[in-house]
């Protein structure tokens, strides 16, 4: 990995988990650190499931890739954020 592909994954995985949480309805209590992750993980993932789907790569934006992306990351951050507020009762 170079470190161009590691920043980009970083920004990816902001802007992921930023349209993620944003989507989500209701307050989420979570930072935004947890975020970048949560949707750094969404992206990998939701990669992952549009190749094994055959999802065909295109020179400009993967539309459905990015979907699956912002749907992942809407999960992760809901799981996320149960989660720690289950962890404070």
């Amino acid at each position: 990995m170079t470190i161009e592909s590691i920043l980009g994954a970083i920004v990816i995985g902001a802007v992921i988990g930023a349209i993620g949480r944003l989507l989500l309805p209701g307050r989420q209590a979570i930072g935004w650190i947890l975020t970048i992750v949560v949707g750094i993980v969404a992206a990998l993932l939701g990669t992952l499931l549009a190749q094994v789907l055959g999802v065909a790569t295109t020179p400009g934006i993967d539309w459905i890739e990015l979907v699956m992306q912002v749907v992942l990351a809407m999960v992760g951050v809901g799981l996320v954020a149960g989660l720690k507020r289950g962890s404070r009762t």
